[in-house]
């Protein structure tokens, strides 16, 4: 366990989150949530659940029972509610955290308190993030290669992206460290105060960081006064037993910010994840959520909540051991078309989660072109590398496949009209 170190929050808190304030209709509504029954109140625009054309709902889940919601509970979950979650729900994101990554925040000698809040899925719970810790002009140390809905986000904002070389571990611990020894202050750019990491099954990569590579990062985050930000949607992904910490498990000082997602878990269109952390900075989360998205919705997190509470955590982890079954099974099969047919054309890291396979091609400087080839010519659909890279305009040998949704019959077929694709290329260039 690191040694705590005390955090001065408002300095990592952009111009925009310092200037935020309370909503005075969204606090009358949290009021309102834990009032008396005698209160009377004139506060919040909230309708009238009377004129709501619902009168129950029924979920039925795939073992045969049913989430139903009716009555209060209905009337409850078609309404405003607080910003944060609703607070069963919130309880229950609690125990989750507590069971999985055991935050040492959590600890009742803990110097802060650690709190959560419900997102509109994890996108909007980094969206939301991202704008609390920068500031025009500031300086972000990111996972080269990464998400491109990441880069997405960050590329229009005044900022500057720092690349951080990668590995099959994930961030490479050395590479961060000499960007932070060697910065040039005299340039008068502002020193980094955030890192961005997908620390496991990395999309696109899916590389997952050690906890021994975790430990040293956190280290590195410590020495240099660093918030970490832990993207982990595909954490619950992980095919074995054996699993790595969080950042989260590691964090003594409150400055990892993590953000989970049940969008692979229990489904990607009902858009709820979850950000947790330092009370200090879910705060301020919740007061920009008020202005913004103002909730995620109340129905979705109502349905949640009433499915974790009749799965229980034996339920929960069942369904867990589940999807984790299929995707290994998924992982494997790509694992063995690719080593049927792209030996010699192409090199790739066992993926230990996740649902990608990162491939470097032989021979090839830039996939981009050969990708738009596959699909025209071959009918297979990749993403080229280059569209993972932080900086603009550069080439990239690797592609990524994502093997979530194809069955193994055409995976297999998949990954040799690649390998024929491949063999092609190649052998245009060398006429």
């Amino acid at each position: 366990m690191t040694t705590p170190q005390k955090l001065d929050f408002d300095r990592f808190f952009s111009e925009v989150s310092k200037r935020r304030r309370p909503c005075a209709i969204r606090q009358s509504v949290a009021t309102l949530a834990k009032s008396s029954p005698t209160i009377i109140s004139f506060g919040p625009g909230m309708p009238n659940p009377s004129t709501f054309p619902f009168e129950s709902i029924d979920v039925k889940i795939k073992n045969g029972s049913t989430v139903k919601i009716e009555g209060e509970e209905l009337a409850k979950a078609l309404q405003y509610s607080k910003s944060g979650g609703i607070e069963e729900l919130k309880e229950w994101l609690q125990k989750i955290q507590k069971r999985y990554h055991e935050p040492p925040l959590m600890n009742k000698h803990s110097e802060v308190e650690f709190d959560l809040y419900v997102s509109v899925g994890s996108q909007d719970g980094l969206a939301q993030t991202l704008d609390m810790l920068l500031s025009p002009g500031d300086n972000i140390l990111i996972d080269d290669p990464v998400f491109s809905g990441t880069l997405g986000f960050l590329k229009p904002l005044p900022i500057h992206l720092i690349p951080v070389e990668t590995d099959e571990f994930g961030m490479k611990a050395c590479r961060l460290k000499e960007i932070m020894q060697t910065w040039n202050i005299e340039q008068e750019s502002k020193l980094p105060k955030v890192i961005y990491t997908i620390p496991n099954c990395s999309n696109p990569t899916g590389a997952t960081a050690s906890t021994e590579r975790k430990k040293e990062i956190y280290k590195i985050a410590q020495e240099y006064d660093l918030v970490i930000v832990e993207d982990d949607p595909y954490y619950f992904l992980q095919y074995g037993d054996d699993i790595a910490s969080s950042y989260q498990a590691l964090d003594t000082d409150g400055r990892v910010l993590r953000s989970d997602s049940m969008s692979k878990v229990l489904s990607a269109g009902i858009r709820l994840g979850w950000v947790s952390g330092a009370k200090p900075f879910i705060q301020k989360l919740i007061l920009n959520q008020e202005v913004t998205t103002q909730h995620n919705s109340t129905l979705i997190q109502m349905i949640v909540l009433k499915l974790l509470e009749q799965w229980k955590f034996v339920g929960f982890q069942n369904h867990l051991t589940d999807i984790k079954k299929f995707y290994k099974s998924q992982r494997d099969a790509i694992i063995s078309s690719a080593n049927k047919w792209l030996t010699g054309l192409a090199e790739w890291n066992v993926p230990e989660g996740g649902m990608f396979l990162w491939l470097k091609l032989f021979g090839i400087d830039d996939t981009k072109e050969l990708v738009q080839r596959g699909i025209i010519e071959k009918e297979i659909v990749m993403i080229p590398g280059s569209a993972f890279n932080v900086e603009d305009n550069t080439k990239s040998s690797f592609c990524r496949l994502s093997f979530s949704l194809i069955s193994p019959e055409n995976i297999e077929e998949g990954i040799q009209r690649l390998s024929n694709l491949v063999r092609e290329e190649l052998h245009n260039n060398n006429k």
